[in-house]
């Protein structure tokens, strides 16, 4: 008997992908400009939830892409600081949701990427986003300290700011 077939691994989406999925939407008017960026599945992130590497990550939130949100204690920024172009926001807030809604201004379509320490927490908290009603949820899968997803933002070399 032939062995079962392997299910393909998940997609990642690339910078270039995105770049030339932002570009494709900005051509056209802007409609869709995040649909590559939130690829249901992409890199091993819950369904209907898209993830960015933490290099990809980093460039989009400089770039104003991205809100990207540090849901990490005050105890682990103070460990190993809050990656630059990042907002800490503890997820255990009783007040989470309306802090987040704050940050994002109301838009509840803005794109909101979200890392932790290694990816556990972002991708759990992640769905209860959606389910609140944010529409654009992006996980970064490897986090500060690295996963199977990836080294990490710390391991790759990425600035850190103190909180």
């Amino acid at each position: 008997m032939p062995p079962e077939p392997r299910p393909a691994p998940p997609r990642r989406i690339t910078r270039r992908a995105l770049l030339t999925g932002t570009a494709s939407a900005a051509a056209l008017g802007g409609a869709g400009a995040y649909i590559l960026l939130l690829a249901p599945g992409a890199g091993g992130a819950p369904d209907g939830v898209g993830a960015l590497s933490v290099a990809e990550a980093h460039s989009a939130a400089r770039a104003g892409d991205i809100l990207l949100i540090d849901i990490r204690r005050p105890d682990e920024w103070a460990r190993t600081g809050v990656g630059a172009g990042a907002r800490p926001l503890d997820m255990r807030r009783d007040d989470f949701i309306a802090a987040l809604d704050r940050l994002a201004e109301g838009d509840r379509t803005r794109p909101v990427a979200l890392i932790c320490a290694r990816g556990v927490r972002s991708a759990r908290l992640a769905a209860a986003l959606r389910a609140a009603g944010f529409e654009r949820i992006v996980d970064v899968p490897e986090g500060m300290s690295g996963s199977r997803a990836g080294p990490g933002w710390l391991a790759a070399g990425l600035p850190v700011a103190r909180p």
